[in-house]
């Protein structure tokens, strides 16, 4: 246990203003950690917080809650406690997990603490680490349970790590700490408690601190996350922007570093990536490859993937706008995001309109583009296709069926908003009755 004392009095700078949060489950590795803290506080005078969550999934939960409220009253501690009264989903652990630490979140805020401390210990991570290479993870994920985490505004600290449960139970009772049991630790339902009842004691037998080198390991394997965390975040801020991706850029990437961004892109798309696999990753990866305009990829949840002018974009699947006409007249709004209003100020740019109504019959219309329209430019001899222009100005395929051209009532083309003016427009405001701007 002295590693554990040695890395929070000297690793760990805490002061007597700090406030120590720590989840306390009343079971033997949480009490270990309470006791040890406790004789560290009355050397500095930091103050501590007990977190505790009662599930109440088990008859003993009740029991325990007590038994931890009444100990940190006999000790003069503060004692805060949550009761889940409901599970939504299906995931048990998951929803549990998350509803803890939104609770030591808010007791983080609550109390102005710098640290969360939690109890886990060295059998845990290498239950974990074995796990996730059993199952396949990120190189974030390999690394397990990290000894710190730094979450901005306080750090989540796991001094326990350094030792095993035995060394904890050891310590339990060479100093009569009481604590209690929970028995579903042993049931072999769950994966964890196989690992650590079938394969722990033979890497144990091996190794008698094989906890320290998987220690050692998640701390190499933190390290290097680290530095490709940094050239990753350099990566993602030069290559993606408004959820598109410039390809060419992308192109010059190391092959790895190219495939962790696309997750990097993809976590930022999902609340939840469960849904997404290494199969989307690599068909993503293949249409950068091709760099084909007009290829698309639908992924879960509603996300379409989609290359077009050596960009990659990522967009929400949405009904398209299509086969619609509406009289122009201020403020008309359009479902693809276009708001037109009349206008009395100075700009002449192409997302703004300067008509006579002497030449032009009206009322005009906003419409989507039909096949053969053709626009006469301002300052051009001839017409161009609408079509044509929405290819020069890289307007990306899905978006012309719905992008929206103001004609006459005779079906001439007056403006294409954004994009090009007719000859019919004019910077005349004194020959103009009809001013509009497009937004």
């Amino acid at each position: 246990m002295q590693l554990v004392i040695d890395f929070l009095e000297n690793k760990i700078n805490l002061t007597k203003e700090d406030g120590v949060v720590i989840g306390v489950s009343a079971g033997p590795d949480s009490m270990c950690l309470l006791y040890l803290l406790e004789k560290l506080e009355k050397k500095i005078g930091f103050k501590i917080i007990v977190a505790h969550i009662n599930h109440q999934k088990r008859k003993e939960s009740e029991e325990e809650e007590e038994f931890l409220r009444n100990y940190c009253h006999e000790h003069n501690i503060i004692f805060e406690s949550m009761r889940i009264e409901e599970y939504k989903n299906g995931n048990f652990h998951k929803e549990a997990r998350e509803i803890r630490y939104k609770f030591y979140k808010d007791l983080i805020d609550k109390y102005n603490a710098s640290y969360l401390m939690t109890a886990h210990h060295g059998d845990d991570l290498i239950e974990t680490i074995l796990m996730r290479l059993v199952r396949g993870s990120t190189l974030n994920g390999y690394k397990g349970i990290p000894l710190i985490t730094n979450m901005e505004t306080y750090l989540i600290v796991r001094p326990l790590l350094y030792v095993t449960k035995d060394d904890i139970l050891n310590f339990l009772e060479a100093n009569n700490i009481p604590y209690r049991i929970d028995k579903s630790n042993f049931s072999d339902k769950y994966t964890r408690n196989r690992y650590r009842k079938n394969v722990l004691p033979f890497l144990k037998e091996e190794e008698k601190n094989v906890h320290l080198k998987f220690l050692k390991f998640s701390n190499t394997i933190n390290e290097c996350n680290n530095y490709i965390e940094k050239v990753l975040d350099n990566a993602y801020n030069n290559t993606y922007k408004d959820r598109k991706l410039d390809i060419l850029l992308f192109k010059q990437l190391d092959a790895y570093i190219g495939k962790c961004l696309i997750e990097k892109i993809l976590g930022s798309l999902y609340s939840d990536l469960s849904n997404i696999k290494s199969k989307h990753i690599d068909l993503i990866l293949n249409l950068i490859k091709k760099n084909k305009s007009g290829s698309e990829l639908n992924l879960p949840n509603n996300i379409k993937v989609l290359i077009e002018y050596n960009y990659l974009y990522f967009e929400t699947n949405k009904e398209v706008l299509k086969d619609y006409c509406f009289e122009l007249k201020n403020g008309l709004k359009l479902l693809n995001g276009f708001s037109f209003f009349e206008y009395d100020g100075n700009d002449n740019g192409n997302d703004t309109l300067h008509l006579s109504s002497s030449d032009i019959k009206l009322p005009l219309y906003v419409r989507n583009k039909r096949n053969g329209d053709k626009i006469e430019l301002k300052g051009v001899d001839g017409s161009k296709k609408v079509s044509d222009i929405f290819i020069d100005k890289k307007i990306k395929k899905e978006e012309r069926v719905s992008y929206p051209v103001v004609v006459d009532s005779n079906g001439l083309v007056v403006w294409i908003p954004k994009l090009k003016k007719s000859k019919y427009d004019s910077q005349n405001k004194e020959k103009c009755d009809i001013i509009f701007k497009c937004l």
